[in-house]
């Protein structure tokens, strides 16, 4: 694709028509992007980008945990202990993710260095989550998935597995754990990055600091994508065959200035969050896992507390959290409108039943707003007894944007996880929602390709093998 001249950019619309564009330049849009490189090596691409880099927002690896979902610590994926459809169907779906990166990239995973081999742990306490956790390890154990996964409620074994949880902590408590050592630390910003370069390579165009502001069907049946150079403040139009929204937060304004009808009466309530961050080289050298609780209650699906090991850049730290806060953005470096920009006629009735039927997250929110740092403090040290708060920091995280789904009477309901939406005919399609999203985004992607591709999936799925 070649650049438009400066006419054609502020006020016409380009002669040639691609055959997608991807909306967002994080790990949606680079996974979609290298899938359709692979398929369609001669398909004319671009990959749009309103901030000056790939992965700054929800993909920037400090902007979320890092966590390479497998269902096997995520306790909000498994509520009943005794079904374990979804935290297999995740299993399942992070397999085929690490499959996935390591043939397109064409580097074994042994040797990628954006994804680190971390054990994934579960700790509670008590005696309801004791025996909760207790149950969930039967059911697990023997799917073939988790085969290797351990369970204890000896306060030695944890002490070995997590030293740091059981650092200073008064003994008698009711503890136990779960460990599973197929976990992994991802750098999805890195993962971005790579992907994104197999898109380049097959001559498509990335356009950053292009911040998209419409999307409109065009006579021909075409879409016209439209918005501003952030850098020359000058108006772009591009033609396309196919859009795809993996905008974050953004995507559901987009979906709804298309005028998709499968978004009708969705919403979504913006959620951001903080950790707590060390690089103290003592701290992080004793813990080497992913520790997963329980959520509080009330708090939104994604608030599962845990305390992390992460790798970034090759240097390791630990994080904790999440800690929600609250702002109208939907973005990182959203505006503080586009929240009530989503907010229509049709979904008005949605945020209201959602709102009446989730008076604990709103409570928790409230909570969490008004909590100091000794206040978030101290839920560290739930975890970490002997935590020192000389060498902890507060850092923000990414902008969520929690999905709300009318249910048949039209009330809204919390969608745990990402939603892929897709228009009648095809042309366009969307992401939605949160965690575990980037673990999946392979997975996601390939519905997608047989949603909206359906003539040429069977042969592009024989040569993707995902």
């Amino acid at each position: 694709m070649t650049r438009t001249s400066r006419t054609d950019t502020e006020h016409g619309v380009p002669h040639e028509v691609l055959d997608a564009v991807l909306v967002g330049g994080g790990i949606m849009s680079a996974t979609l992007g290298a899938l359709l490189a692979r398929v369609q090596p001669d398909w004319r691409i671009a990959v749009i980008e309103r901030r000056d880099r790939l992965a700054a927002e929800s993909s920037h690896p400090w902007h979320n945990a890092g966590t390479g979902h497998t269902g096997a610590c995520e306790l909000n994926y498994m509520p009943d202990p005794h079904d374990a459809a979804r935290a297999e169907e995740i299993a399942r779906q992070f397999a085929v993710t690490r499959r996935f990166w390591s043939a397109l990239t064409g580097t074994p995973e042994s040797e990628c260095t954006a994804i680190t081999p971390v054990p994934h742990m579960t700790v509670v306490f008590g005696d309801r989550d004791v025996a909760y956790l207790r149950r969930r390890y039967d059911t697990l154990h023997r799917s073939p998935m988790f085969a290797g996964m351990r369970y204890t409620e000896d306060p030695r074994t944890i002490a070995e597995w997590a030293p740091l949880v059981m650092r200073g902590r008064p003994p008698g408590e009711p503890i136990a754990a779960t460990r599973f050592e197929d976990g992994t630390d991802v750098d999805f910003g890195a993962i971005t990055h790579e992907l994104t370069n197999i898109v380049r390579d097959t001559g498509s165009r990335l356009l950053l600091r292009h911040e998209v502001t419409s999307v409109t069907r065009g006579a021909d049946g075409s879409w016209k994508v439209g918005g501003r150079d952030r850098a020359t403040g000058l108006r772009f139009t591009l033609r396309t065959r196919f859009v795809f929204v993996g905008a974050g937060g953004a995507t559901l304004r987009l979906l709804q200035k298309a005028g998709v009808p499968e978004v009708r009466g969705y919403a979504v309530l913006p959620v951001g969050a903080q950790f707590l961050r060390t690089d103290e080289p003592s701290v992080v050298a004793a813990h080497d896992a992913k520790v997963y609780s329980q959520a509080p209650s009330g708090a939104p699906p994604m608030s599962v507390p845990h305390l992390d090991k992460r790798v970034v850049d090759g240097r390791a730290s630990l994080m904790f959290g999440p800690y929600a806060t609250f702002s109208t953005r939907l973005l990182r470096a959203g505006r503080l409108t586009d929240f009530f920009a989503t907010v229509r006629r049709d979904n008005l009735r949605t945020l209201a039943g959602a709102a009446a039927r989730n008076l604990p997250l709103v409570r928790y929110l409230i909570g969490q707003l008004l909590a100091t740092r000794g206040r978030k403090f101290a839920q560290l040290r739930r975890f970490y007894p002997t935590a020192d708060p000389a060498h902890w920091r507060l850092v923000t995280a990414g902008q969520r944007a929690q999905l709300v789904k009318p249910d048949p009477r039209g009330l809204g309901v919390l969608v745990l996880g990402t939603e892929l939406v897709t228009s009648a005919d095809g042309t366009i399609a969307g992401l939605l929602g949160a965690s575990p999203g980037a673990s999946t985004a392979p997975s996601i992607m390939s519905d997608l390709l047989e949603r909206c591709f359906p003539d040429r999936h069977a042969r592009w799925a024989e040569e993707l093998d995902v």
